[in-house]
């Protein structure tokens, strides 16, 4: 049986006055439902141009996907034309962007925003609005305006029958948040795209987002990418995690495989990066370097520059080795080491 999500070799250059950036090099990754993939790296690893394509929001041009597939339960998205693609949009994929504060248009009341969703996603299936499809256009808004309310509700908006028409700018960041969630799952979508969604939020409200998705993952049985720069979302939330650098996944597998045995260099210097209490003032290692120019990327594992283990063999594109059970990393010294 196909997964919900696969992402099969897929290559994709963004095109501009320098040249051809290759921003995506042969990313795959393989999403069921119930799990939640976080995907993590440096800012301009990629990650969130992977979550964009799968919703086909990436522009073509200046973008080009050269190879690769991108198949949502069996079919290839890229291979779509845009009226089959909104019909997936909000139905069977859900986005969830960083700032609510720009997702949200301030002009309007959350019922015209959330009622808006609901009737897109129900022109393609009525089934929910819980009506025939011959149910007239009154009866419909009323039907999404019901199940807008339901969905507040279940993000956790108090007094979500009254505060429904109210505008964004009277939420908080963490209630605008909870609605932007709301949003995204009105059309009960199968896949949820997050892409770092608690950034902009303290702590606290942060805590309460990551364990809002973790129960709507289980409630209405999805799969999840998180895309995210924080190790300890990840470690928190996810189920999985893949790790990319330069616009390649270079180690995925469940989340205790890796964060507890960490194979790839890549993956290492991250961990190491991350404050901890037994870490002692001025000792916190940084990674030196910065990302590659990707006009003109390393020949072979683009990391190699970086790190201080890269061997002749460090020149060809690296493949994916199994390290356990599910567990891949994509480095010719971890192979060799594992093997030896």
């Amino acid at each position: 049986m196909a997964s919900l999500l696969e992402i099969r070799d897929l290559h994709l250059s963004m095109h501009s006055f320098e040249g051809a950036a290759k921003v995506l090099s042969g990313v795959t990754l393989s999403v069921e439902k119930g799990q939640i993939w976080g995907l993590v790296g440096e800012t301009g690893c990629g990650k969130s141009l992977t979550g964009l394509s799968v919703s086909r929001l990436v522009r073509t041009p200046p973008a080009e996907y050269t190879r690769g597939k991108i198949l949502l339960n069996g079919t290839d998205v890229l291979t779509l034309d845009e009226p089959r693609m909104r019909a997936l949009r909000g139905r069977r994929i859900g986005m969830i962007f960083q700032d609510p504060t720009t997702n949200l248009n301030p002009s309007f009341r959350i019922s015209t925003q959330l009622i808006d969703v609901a009737l897109a996603a129900a022109r393609h299936d009525s089934k929910i609005l819980g009506l025939p499809a011959t149910a007239g256009r009154w009866a419909r808004r009323q039907a999404a305006r019901r199940l807008a309310i339901d969905m507040l509700t279940e993000v956790g908006i108090p007094d979500a029958a009254t505060r429904v028409d109210d505008y964004p700018h009277q939420f908080s960041g963490g209630m605008r948040q909870r609605v932007l969630i709301a949003m995204a799952l009105v059309g009960q979508p199968d896949l949820l795209i997050a892409d770092e969604p608690t950034t902009a939020l303290d702590v606290s409200v942060q805590a309460q987002i990551l364990d809002l998705l973790k129960q709507m993952v289980t409630v209405h049985d999805m799969g999840v990418v998180l895309i995210t720069h924080n190790l300890g979302v990840v470690a928190q939330t996810c189920t999985h995690v893949a790790v990319m650098y330069a616009g390649a996944i270079v180690e995925k597998g469940p989340i205790r495989a890796v964060l507890t045995d960490p194979a790839h260099p890549y993956t290492k210097a991250l961990m190491q990066a991350i404050p901890r209490r037994d870490v002692a003032r001025g000792a916190l290692q940084g990674l030196p370097g910065a990302v590659p120019n990707l006009v003109q990327p390393p020949a072979g594992c683009r990391f190699a520059p970086r790190c201080i283990l890269a061997q002749p063999s460090c020149s060809k594109v690296p493949a994916e080795h199994e390290r356990a059970a599910g567990h891949l990393v994509a480095c010719p010294v971890v192979q060799a080491a594992h093997h030896a």
